[in-house]
């Protein structure tokens, strides 16, 4: 959906720094996302890229330690 639809919603909230659209492509809407962001600027595939990695690592990290947190392993 975030493929799709993203670039579509980032055009309709008038945003244009390509930097900002690529971090926000790779943020929600991962490998395709990163893919289309890299398909339209350079700029904002790089951006992409680099959200998809700290997306993946705090993902990596926060998700074992909510999940001992809250007791449920």
């Amino acid at each position: 959906m975030g493929a799709s639809f993203g670039t579509f919603a980032l055009d309709f909230l008038k945003l244009k720094d390509m930097s900002a659209r690529g971090f926000g492509l790779g943020l929600a809407s991962h490998g395709i996302g990163t893919a289309r962001a890299m398909s339209r600027n350079e700029t904002a595939g790089v951006f992409a890229a680099l959200a998809l990695g700290l997306n993946g690592i705090a993902t990596a990290i926060l998700v074992p330690l909510l999940f001992k947190l809250l007791n449920l392993f």
